[in-house]
């Protein structure tokens, strides 16, 4: 950050060329079969009552926010564009592939919290169920903006949901 606690582009383009990408947050995607069994077999290995290491979310409500944010990327409902430095192709770039995600609050667009918690097995199923929808398309498919960074590619869908999953998973240690 800079020295007002801004990020800019240009301190983004000096962070990238001094840090060596991580191998797993360029190539792990959930378009990939073997990147997407790993990450089910992760999820298959939570249990409702599993602590988590730090933030809010219990488990249930965990498998809830993924649901969402699966429910976004495959247009079954929509989210408001909210304004922001992470629409800038640069910055949206950096933050998918090459930056960690920090542990704890990440600002989220509010319709990613928006189901509660049915069952553990119905949630975990439908869960289950968008994840392979979603690798069906391809990264070839009609993509949606999203809500915080704008317009994203297939493959940057595909980083971003497999990032998005690996964090919360693991938040809660799997």
């Amino acid at each position: 950050m800079s020295h007002l606690g801004i990020i800019t582009p240009d301190l983004l383009l000096q962070l990238r060329q001094q840090t060596a990408p991580s191998t797993e947050a360029l190539t792990h995607t959930v378009f990939d079969s073997e990147d997407r069994k790993e990450l089910l077999a992760r999820l298959h290995r939570l249990s409702p009552d599993r602590p988590r290491r730090w933030g809010r979310m219990t488990a249930p409500q965990m498998l809830a926010h993924l649901g969402d944010q699966m429910r976004l990327t495959l247009r079954e409902h929509d989210a408001a564009p909210i304004p922001g430095p992470y629409r800038n192709p640069i910055v949206r770039h950096v933050v998918i592939y090459w930056l960690p995600w920090p542990q704890g609050r990440i600002q989220s667009p509010p319709e990613g919290f928006t189901t509660a918690p049915t069952t553990w097995a119905s949630d975990l199923a439908a869960l289950e169920e968008r994840v392979e929808r979603l690798a069906a398309q391809g990264p070839e498919g009609s993509w949606p903006d999203h809500p915080m960074f704008g317009h994203m590619s297939g493959r940057d869908w595909g980083v971003f949901c497999y990032r998005h999953f690996d964090h919360h998973l693991r938040q809660f240690d799997v």
